[in-house]
């Protein structure tokens, strides 16, 4: 009778054992996390993400937003030159109160000089960049763009009709570097001095390189900076010089 008491409890602890066994398999044999390595991963669990990519679906139908730099929105036309001075007298308390009234007018509200070149007084026209626009093309490595520029011109102080011309710069560039940047003398014909003028202007000769990411940046404005094309009259004077000077 002891021998089958024993031998009992020998099968059950047995039969317990293989259940913990048991349980313990199934834990560990599905994700592979307690199997020490020998185990397979679970097939149904995400992959590890993966850096970011541009698809190149995603540059065909890149185009760069066109923004406006600061101070490039607005462009004044002012009248040049100013009145004669009168010629001093001596000893002329009145021209002298003249002249300080003068200096005086030439003061703006905050107490700072007035360039006497940009008066707003002496405005002609005032034009300003109210919206801009792009559309873009891909072909050949080449990102092709049409920039397109609308504001309007406002008759100033001093209208008269005529031709108002403005200096809009377009450009773009990655990061530091300018991959097209062109000055356009765009001109605008106003003769209405009750309304504005309005204009649109584009620029359809953007081609740039074919972006590897979506970094470019397209600007457009007023740039009243550069350097004005003149003709050099003293150089046809010299060369007129010169020939006299050899016929002598």
């Amino acid at each position: 009778m002891a021998f089958n008491s024993v031998n009992r409890r020998f099968v059950a602890g047995l039969a317990l054992a293989g259940f913990m066994l048991a349980a313990a398999g199934c834990q560990s044999s599905d994700n592979g996390i307690l199997n020490f390595g020998f185990g397979k991963k679970d097939p149904t669990a995400p992959p590890p993400p993966q850096d970011p990519k541009v698809l190149a679906s995603q540059l065909r139908a890149y185009c760069p937003k066109v923004t406006l730099r600061d101070g490039t929105a607005f462009f004044n036309t002012y009248a040049k030159g100013a009145a004669a001075k009168p010629k001093k007298k001596k000893a002329d308390a009145a021209a002298d109160a003249e002249a300080a009234a003068a200096a005086a007018a030439q003061t703006g509200p905050d107490g700072q000089p007035v360039d006497p070149n940009r008066d707003p007084a002496k405005i002609i026209y005032q034009a300003s960049i109210t919206d801009v626009t792009r559309d873009c093309t891909h072909e050949n490595g080449q990102l092709t763009m049409k920039i397109a520029v609308a504001g309007k011109v406002v008759p100033g102080p001093l209208f008269a009709p005529g031709t108002v011309t403005m200096p809009i710069r377009v450009a773009v560039q990655h990061g530091p570097d300018v991959l097209y940047s062109q000055l356009h003398q765009y001109q605008v014909q106003v003769t209405d001095p009750s309304a504005a003028t309005q204009f649109v202007f584009t620029d359809t000769n953007v081609v740039v390189p074919e972006p590897s990411a979506t970094d470019y940046q397209a600007y457009a404005g007023y740039d009243e900076n550069a350097p004005v094309a003149t003709t050099d009259k003293s150089k046809g004077k010299r060369k007129k010089r010169v020939a006299a000077a050899a016929t002598n």
